[in-house]
């Protein structure tokens, strides 16, 4: 079977982007998907407590897990260690759409599964110590932290696209295309013309 797996890590994030790029994937390599999973967690969160963990039990072998990138599975080298492991026993291959991996049981991929997850825990941490670090210097020097109240974000998923987005309306590409094109809600879409782009 062929499983798509789709995750999220709050309620306030949306699945279609993932789902959209898992299905256009299966279209273009002439695939079905037997099965979706979808679920709003932190992959922090014990496997047992998310729907993968109970996946990953009834997988068999030449079962095909889908997702749209690695960090889906997992958030640390640990987890996604593991998963890939556990994956890799049952003969299970899991493939990847952004990073490209096709992964199976064969020592190329655990190598290669290997340095992806230490290298993403590698640069995980270090933005978040780079983070810490420019932070702690600011409040030292006495700047007032993050955005003053009341004062709305100026930065939106579409900032600097507003060329782009004027474009595809002259071409009469409706706002569900769009955001289709641009991988973001076709209400965000709506929003951004709504405040931003003057045709």
């Amino acid at each position: 079977m062929i499983y798509g797996y789709i995750r999220v890590s709050t309620d306030k994030q949306t699945t279609e982007n993932q789902r959209f790029e898992i299905s256009q994937y299966v279209d273009k390599n002439n695939l079905v998907i037997d099965q979706w999973i979808n679920e709003t967690i932190s992959a922090t969160k014990a496997l047992s407590k998310r729907q993968l963990g109970k996946l990953l039990k009834r997988l068999e072998k030449g079962d095909i897990l889908i997702a749209s990138e690695l960090s889906r599975l997992g958030r640390n080298l640990l987890q996604v260690m593991s998963i890939l492991h556990l994956c890799m026993d049952k003969d299970v291959q899991v493939w990847t759409i952004k990073d490209g991996y096709r992964l199976g049981a064969d020592i190329q991929s655990k190598v290669l599964a290997f340095a992806f997850g230490l290298s993403a825990e590698i640069e995980r941490n270090l933005i978040s110590q780079r983070t810490k670090e420019a932070l702690m210097r600011m409040k030292a020097e006495g700047r007032i932290l993050g955005r003053p109240v009341g004062r709305k974000n100026t930065y939106v998923k579409l900032s600097g696209k507003e060329t782009l987005v004027r474009e595809l309306l002259n071409n009469n590409i409706s706002k569900s295309g769009i955001a289709r094109i641009t991988g973001v809600h076709r209400i965000t879409v709506s929003k951004f013309i709504r405040e931003r782009v003057s045709i």
